[in-house]
């Protein structure tokens, strides 16, 4: 069924989130500082081009919450209210409410990438 359901997110508003991660992932390698947040970036596009089957496990520490910092003042507001209208499209009608919390889970990912895992989901 998760394949289903990516394939569906794929054509309404995965590719594009997908996308803007890549964009972000991009021009944070542009620097070498910027190269293990890039890498990130990276990660994150794979699971918001297919985020059904995948859960976000979260680990707080010292030097995640100051990446986290620099990344939401630099690259992490857009991204989230990217996903936060996506999902306000998305919830106009009851069947696309499961996308909607596709795109709210993104929206959480945007402002905290950094100690988040992905894990598949069963």
């Amino acid at each position: 069924m998760s394949c289903i359901g990516n394939l569906i997110w794929m054509i309404f508003g995965g590719l594009i989130g997908g996308l803007t991660w890549c964009l972000a992932g991009i021009l944070w390698c542009i620097s070498i500082i910027g190269i293990p947040i890039g890498l990130q970036c990276f990660k994150f596009a794979a699971l918001s081009f297919a985020p059904f089957g995948k859960d976000v496990v979260y680990r707080v520490t010292g030097v995640n919450f100051i990446v986290n910092i620099i990344w939401l003042i630099v690259s992490g507001v857009p991204l989230a209210i990217g996903h936060l209208i996506s999902a306000a499209l998305l919830c106009i009608t009851i069947v696309w409410i499961p996308f909607a919390a596709q795109s709210l889970k993104l929206a959480r990912l945007a402002l905290m990438p950094f100690g988040a895992e992905i894990v598949y989901s069963r």
